[in-house]
Formats: C-alpha cells, sequence, structure tokens
C-alpha cells in the first residue's frame, strides 16, 4: 500500500494479504478480500483500486516490489 510494504500469499485457493514490518512480522490483513480467480499479474491494480484513497504525491500508485 502506498509507501508501507505489503505482501500477498496464495494458500490453497485463496490469496492472503499481509502487512509486512522492517522486523519481518507478517500480520495479516482480513478486511481486504482479494478474489480466488484473479491471477497474479492482476494483484497490483486490484490492489491499487482497492488502496487509491490512501495515494499521495508521493506514493501515487501501488507497485510491486521484487
Amino acid at each position: 500500500m502506498f509507501g508501507k510494504k505489503m505482501s500477498v500469499m496464495k494458500k490453497e485457493l485463496e490469496w492472503q494479504l499481509f502487512n509486512d514490518s522492517e522486523t519481518g512480522i507478517h500480520t495479516r490483513v482480513y478486511d481486504v478480500v482479494i478474489p480466488s480467480d484473479l491471477n497474479e499479474s492482476e494483484l497490483e491494480k486490484y490492489l491499487d483500486d482497492i488502496y487509491h484513497e490512501y495515494s499521495s504525491e508521493r506514493y501515487s500508485r501501488v507497485k510491486r516490489l521484487n
């Protein structure tokens, strides 16, 4: 999310979203549901649409970090 590191993992047939801390702790985000039929290539746009109200001049979109 805009200026915040998050990760997405697929467990069985479910996409799971996590907030990532600087210490390596992952906290599950339950209030965002990612459709299970979404392809990995579509995650960036989907999360950008969900979180667009948090954008700022510095962080204008969700982007994938490798």
